[in-house]
């Protein structure tokens, strides 16, 4: 576990380097707060979080203005935890005939009784829309030994005055501008087809089961009537309006591979357009139906990649590396709880939260699975294995450099302190800070 620690230690003190250095302890603490599952414990409170750590009462205090007053970026933060990761070599991304997977998607931090919180994100539990912070965020996806693994790459908080629908053109947008000629975007049903297709990258997108589109090219004029001015509807799949039933349109191509002892088919239909456009369009696209006997509904894939069904199959399976940051923060380390309400707190917890689950699953698969007792004797590398490991770890007794992580000796006399330095007070009212001290 010694060797662990100095690991931990000096990946966050890199993730840190550009934090000035009266934040940078702050955040350090927080960090391990966080992979230590110390939130967890305190079931989403930042104080009580930070005193189990073994903290003195002013440790604690700088670190909670850390996270509310500090300056640094989060988004900086991920660029450099991803650099760290690809200059250590144990993360590969990974190869489809020549298309590397990058998953996006929406994130929601539930907050129902946050005061003034305009954003609301959808809950499947609940079967509507709650008061949420919601974030987009980005991966590249690879491995690590047999462990499938995305590292974050982007990392985008909603803004008060946007919508989900905003947030997502934000992310299409940043997302595939930063795309090497070897990536594609893979994303869910959620994300409209029409807004990947304009940024002009390399996608794969998940479509509805009632979707349609139009060749790109007019069928023969048959002699009577006007000339057509579209090309033939395409539907994938069957469709029934009421008694009706709509069959589906033949196939261009047809695949089959074998997935273990399951067969998979899939129907390919090329060059298409959307069933609004006109033949010609400048972004035409492929649909590929794959049938899967482990599921009832068949995958339906949108993309304009000339691969085969097979490595689309491929691509599309490796979105769900991007589940794997919320889960670990929200489940594993208790970030789906927090009791913070400042303006750049509420924000920043969460931030910090998905970037420490990221933190943890890659060292627990870089690591030596460790063992939660006598019991477990084919345990496998996973972040709730070395959390539970890490909160037997004391604080004091971790390999901390002072250099880097040494106190700024700043002048704090003149500052309000305990319930003075944080009370709420009416808004347009000016606050005093002689009148709170004591």
């Amino acid at each position: 576990m010694s060797n662990l620690s100095y690991a931990i230690v000096r990946m966050l003190c890199q993730v840190l380097v550009s934090v000035p250095l009266g934040t940078r302890r702050g955040l350090f603490v927080l960090l391990w707060s966080l992979l230590s599952g110390r939130f967890l414990q305190s079931r989403g409170a930042v104080f009580p979080a930070l005193a189990a750590c073994g903290l003195t009462d002013a440790d604690v205090r700088r670190s909670g203005a850390a996270l509310a007053r500090g300056r640094y970026s989060p988004q900086a933060l991920v660029s450099a935890w991803h650099a760290l990761v690809r200059e250590e070599g144990h993360w590969r991304q990974h190869r489809y005939e020549g298309v590397c997977p990058v998953a996006c998607d929406l994130v929601g931090f539930y907050r129902p009784h946050l005061v003034q919180c305009g954003t609301k994100h959808y809950c499947s539990h609940a079967g509507k829309a709650l008061p949420a912070l919601v974030y987009g965020i980005s991966v590249r996806v690879g491995s690590v030994g047999a462990t499938r693994l995305g590292i974050a790459r982007l990392l985008l908080r909603q803004l008060p005055d946007e919508t989900e629908a905003d947030l997502q053109r934000r992310l299409i947008k940043e997302t595939a501008a930063d795309l090497t000629e070897e990536e594609a975007l893979v994303a869910d049903a959620g994300f409209a087809l029409s807004e990947v297709r304009g940024r002009k990258c390399r996608y794969v997108v998940r479509m509805q089961q009632n979707s349609v589109a139009r060749r790109n090219k007019l069928p023969d004029y048959c002699g009577k009537g006007r000339p057509p001015q579209r090309g033939e509807i395409v539907r994938p799949l069957v469709r029934k309006y009421g008694e009706t039933t709509i069959k589906a349109t033949s196939p261009d191509a047809t695949a089959r591979w074998k997935d273990g002892r399951h067969t998979l088919r899939a129907h390919l239909y090329n060059d298409l357009i959307a069933a609004d456009e006109k033949p010609q369009a400048e972004a035409p696209f492929r649909l590929i139906v794959i049938f899967d006997p482990r599921y009832k509904k068949p995958l339906v894939l949108a993309t304009n990649l000339m691969v085969t069904a097979h490595a689309l199959w491929h691509l599309y399976k490796d979105r769900w590396p991007v589940e794997q940051l919320p889960l670990a923060a929200k489940q594993m380390l208790g970030a789906q709880r927090s009791f913070v309400f400042s303006e750049q707190a509420r924000y920043r917890l969460p931030e910090l939260a998905l970037l420490a689950g990221n933190v943890l699953s890659y060292l627990a698969a870089t690591a030596r699975p460790i063992a939660t007792g006598f019991w477990d004797r084919c345990c496998r590398p996973t972040c709730g294995r070395l959390r539970r490991a890490l909160e037997r770890l004391n604080f004091k007794d971790l390999p901390l450099p002072q250099e880097q992580l040494r106190q700024k000796a700043s002048i704090t006399s003149h500052l309000p302190k305990g319930i003075a330095a944080h009370r709420r007070h009416k808004a347009g009212l000016p606050i005093s800070h002689d009148a709170l001290a004591p």
